[in-house]
């Protein structure tokens, strides 16, 4: 259960927790941003079985590959993409933490 709360607690309570704190003019513009980040889950569909608790997403998925990790990295260093990236960042961290209380 503590598992179950951490991870979709990050998926879905962080994005509004940063938007509300730290984006008191573009609020709700912002947390749907970050919400949208949870649709990089689409990958999972590629998968067999397509959801299996017990595997980690990081590194598995095409999706959640390394590589394109570093690439939701690299959209922070721009200012038109690092929103988008915080999003995709949030979901990895997400899915890491996941990993981790595995």
């Amino acid at each position: 259960m503590f598992r179950f709360l951490i991870h979709y607690g990050i998926h879905f309570l962080l994005p509004v927790a940063i938007g509300l704190l730290f984006f008191k003019r573009h609020r709700f513009r912002v947390i749907l941003i970050l919400l949208a980040g949870i649709a990089i889950d689409i990958d999972h569909v590629v998968a067999d079985p397509i959801f299996d608790p017990e595997r980690c997403s990081v590194g598995f998925h095409p999706l959640h590959s390394y590589w394109a990790i570093a690439g939701y990295f690299g959209l922070l260093f721009f200012k038109k993409t690092w929103i988008f990236g915080l999003a995709l960042v949030i979901h990895i961290f997400a899915d890491v933490m996941d990993c981790y209380l595995m």
